[in-house]
């Protein structure tokens, strides 16, 4: 449940803003809106139309060709491979707090911890930043990059080797404050998940930095053959549709931006 206990910014309510509107051009809100106009205009084929819209994305067939284009393939880049540079930018994401457990419990996206973790034992960059990542509505939460320190140390690295970032809510923000924590570090090594990394590249490099993405937490492999249980739809497919399209959305939201910019 949202609780919001303060009067929210403009950025804020921009960052909550965009984080809605999506719902209403995804397949579940898109096929919701389908079914309501039909009903009102009494439209079979609304109806039908929303029903199919519905199957199609709930299909894994579907769901993982949308997720495998938004990774841009399945081949995991070895440590060994990437260069060296001035900095490791791990993105926040990766968390859930709950009570009991006071470094909070792993998400599926841990993936970015472990690749970083990786990256700075190689000797790949003399620092390792964590992105404080906080939602405006959740001000009762540790800031993640707090706790990623708190395992980050407890697993050997250096104190002094680890930065952390003002308090962030999008990918947007974790690129503006990476930019102004590091100062002239320009050459980083972003490690975040194969189906965020485009939009992830986009805005880090919109903010100043030469980036090497190190795509970490794949959705998809390789070894799904072609049978008829991939046409059955399910919920998880239904959901991985949603994360692929979302991220589609949202890449061409600030490709957008950038192109006006200019």
């Amino acid at each position: 449940m949202i609780l919001i206990n303060k009067t929210l910014s403009t950025d804020e309510i921009m960052l909550l803003v965009n984080k809605i509107l999506p719902i209403f051009v995804l397949p579940l809100g898109f096929t919701l809106l389908c079914m309501l106009a039909g009903l009102v205009l009494r439209k079979t084929l609304l109806l039908w139309y929303a029903a199919l819209l519905l199957w199609a994305f709930s299909m894994p067939v579907v769901s993982e060709g949308l997720m495998r284009f938004v990774e841009g393939g399945s081949v995991r880049m070895p440590v060994s491979a990437i260069e060296k540079a001035d900095a490791i930018v791990v993105l926040s994401g990766m968390i859930r707090q709950v009570d009991g457990a006071p470094l909070g419990e792993w998400g599926d996206a841990v993936d970015r911890f472990e690749g970083g973790i990786d990256l700075f034992k190689a000797g790949k960059a003399p620092v390792i930043v964590f992105t404080r990542g906080q939602l405006p509505w959740q001000q009762n939460a540790i800031p993640e990059g707090e706790l990623l320190e708190r395992r980050a140390v407890r697993l050997g690295i250096s104190q002094r080797a680890i930065r952390l970032t003002d308090k962030v809510g999008n990918t947007a923000a974790e690129a503006v404050a990476a930019r102004k924590l590091l100062g002239n570090r320009k050459k980083i090594i972003l490690v975040t998940s194969a189906f965020h990394a485009r939009r992830a590249l986009l805005l880090f490099e919109q903010a100043g930095f030469e980036v090497q993405p190190f795509r970490v937490d794949y959705q998809v492999d390789d070894n799904s053959g072609l049978t008829v249980l991939r046409f059955l739809p399910g919920a998880e497919a239904l959901a991985q549709s949603e994360k692929a399209l979302r991220e589609m959305i949202g890449w061409l939201y600030y490709w957008v931006l950038w192109q006006f910019a200019k």
